[in-house]
């Protein structure tokens, strides 16, 4: 038993350093300034309530970017000098953000113990490496992120800091093997389990989906896979799900090793970053030397997002979360006595409403933020939900979930495919043209101008607001660009009323709304970690059979020129063309 000290360090504030809902991001070289990180820890240890510190059990892991391992190390000093009982690391470090949410929800301590809270390293699907980006987010313990009366009461903490606790000579923790260290403090025992990262996790998912018949679809020959984690944290989960369980071609998993700089790539699922798969998927620039897979699928650093690709197919996240929830209760296990209601985030299509109406389902649109989905979810309202940036989740725990998601439509695909193997297989685009056919297909796609000048940002959302008092003169630029588009009809700042607490969300998107069901959406993203990032979402809602078929980019094409020079969108930023469109 190793006997450790508490010190009480003298510390003084630092700018900026409130937490967003998806945590604090900051640039590495930020993090590691003396006393930035225990600045935020301590904060947050501050804005608990006692019985969340004091004998709690807590969970520290992250996708293991650049920095995580010193940050694991200082945060478990910090969790023994604050009087914390017991720390949960995933070997090495790693634990993807749904893993954690499994992890406080599922895992149970050789002694009765339950996680109450985790701090989760991560900054998602930004880049990382010595000049890139860190994060650190507080989930609660219902395993979703903290709800925004903690993370208020975390910034007001840091304006204030004047010390931090820390065990400045407890030894660090192996964390390359599993099992306990013991030590002992002023406060009685502390305990650090390093334990195998993806079991638990593992475990759920068996829980949920029917891994025997995606077992036999996997088998056919016929039917090609490829999964591709882009150096993060997924690929600690990838060849135990996709190889050992399921019985996928180890070969066909691509960029599976978790690195810290996610192996100099961008860490973002989508067509712009995903450049291997895309390329494998027969959608890259030129045609791939061997026939493409049936299906392919990607998550980002922390493993919470997916993109899912047919063959020379891709699936919108807006389309995905829609025919997830369409054949949950078919396919799903899990779902099996039905949905409880759906939800959306506010910029994603309204794919998802139609089906929740054809479905007389419950149904939510909520600001961007997965917290919003997790009330619901604790109230029993919601099933399945999803966002546009690539999230796909249901109430199995409190956060999005890429393997989920991948494995969600494995299961829709084995379900079609159940008695078709000996012949000629329902393929991704087959369930999407068949969705279409059903519902409607909602074209759509997303602007995003990345590090913009954040002054220069936040005037361009003030002239789309003071334009919204006269949507008469909005209709005359409109007809002037392109006569075309129809009339819009309402223009508003988004606002929610919760109806779980009964919390209001302002300010949280400006939208135009046109006569035939168009949208045009502009908001201001958190989840960069320098300037400003501007996203501009278009959709157009197309029910004529006849014109389901057509590109995206044409059907589209009105309503993107009357975006662009209704919002002086280069005027503003300088920009003639985005940083990414998906």
């Amino acid at each position: 038993m190793v006997l450790f000290n508490v010190s009480r360090v003298e510390t003084t504030p630092f700018d900026g350093q409130k937490p967003g809902t998806s945590g604090l991001r900051k640039k590495v070289k930020v993090f590691v300034q003396p006393h930035y990180l225990h600045n935020f820890v301590q904060s947050t240890f501050n804005a608990l309530t006692v019985e969340k510190v004091r004998g709690a059990t807590l969970v520290v892991s992250g996708d293991g970017r650049y920095f995580s391992k010193e940050a694991i190390q200082i945060i478990t000093k910090m969790s023994a000098a604050n009087g914390v009982r017991r720390v949960w690391i995933g070997q090495n470090g790693l634990l993807s953000t749904p893993a954690v949410s499994a992890v406080i929800r599922e895992k149970l301590g050789a002694d009765g113990s339950r996680a109450t809270g985790a701090f989760i390293l991560t900054a998602s699907h930004n880049p990382g490496g010595p000049n890139e980006d860190f994060g650190i987010k507080y989930n609660m313990e219902n395993g979703g992120p903290a709800p925004e009366g903690i993370t208020d009461k975390i910034y007001e903490n840091t304006t204030t800091i004047n010390e931090y606790l820390i065990a400045s000579d407890l030894p660090d923790v192996d964390i390359t093997s599993t099992g306990v260290t013991s030590f002992t403090g002023p406060g009685g025992p502390f305990d650090v389990e390093v334990f195998d990262s993806a079991s638990d996790y593992i475990k759920l998912m068996k829980s949920i989906f029917d891994f025997e018949s995606i077992r036999k679809l996997l088998s056919s020959p016929k039917f090609t896979f490829c999964y591709d984690a882009l150096h993060g944290v997924g690929g600690a989960y990838a060849k135990s799900i996709f190889v050992d369980e399921l019985g996928a071609q180890e070969s066909s998993l691509l960029n599976c090793t978790p690195k810290e700089d996610f192996g100099g790539g961008h860490p973002d699922p989508n067509l712009t970053y995903a450049k291997e798969l895309v390329a494998r998927m027969g959608l890259g620039k030129s045609e791939p030397q061997e026939e493409p897979p049936e299906f392919g699928a990607a998550s980002d650093g922390d493993a919470d997002r997916n993109m899912v690709l047919g063959k020379r197919f891709f699936v919108t996240p807006s389309d995905s979360v829609a025919i997830i929830a369409a054949n949950a209760v078919e396919a799903i296990p899990y779902f099996s006595a039905g949905l409880k209601g759906v939800a959306r985030s506010m910029p994603t299509s309204a794919a998802l409403d139609v089906v929740a109406k054809h479905l007389n389902l419950k149904f939510f649109e909520v600001p961007t933020g997965w917290k919003f989905f997790g009330n619901l979810m604790d109230a029993g309202l919601c099933s399945v939900c999803g966002e546009e940036s690539f999230g796909t989740g249901s109430d199995h725990i409190r956060e999005k979930d890429g393997i989920w998601a991948v494995l969600a439509w494995l299961s829709i695909l084995a379900y079609k495919n159940k008695d078709k193997l000996e012949d000629k297989l329902v393929t991704v685009e087959d369930i999407v043209r068949q969705h279409w056919a059903t519902y409607g297909r909602h074209y759509y796609t997303r602007y995003d101008y990345e590090n913009v000048d954040a002054g220069a940002a936040k005037e361009l959302m003030a002239y789309l607001v003071k334009l919204q008092s006269s949507l008469s003169e909005v209709n005359q630029i409109v007809k002037g660009i392109r006569s075309d588009v129809s009339n819009v009809v309402h223009g508003d700042e988004f606002e929610y009323n919760d109806p779980v607490d009964g919390s209001i969300s302002s300010h949280q998107g400006i939208r135009y709304l046109f006569e035939d069901g168009s949208r045009l959406i502009f908001r201001l993203s958190g989840t960069g970690s320098e300037g400003a990032t501007i996203r501009l979402y278009i959709e157009q809602y197309e029910k004529d059979p006849s014109k389901i078929g057509r590109l995206s980019n044409e059907a589209l094409a009105p309503l993107v020129e009357v975006a662009l020079k209704l919002s002086k969108m280069e005027e503003f930023t300088g920009r003639s063309a985005p940083t990414v469109i998906t």
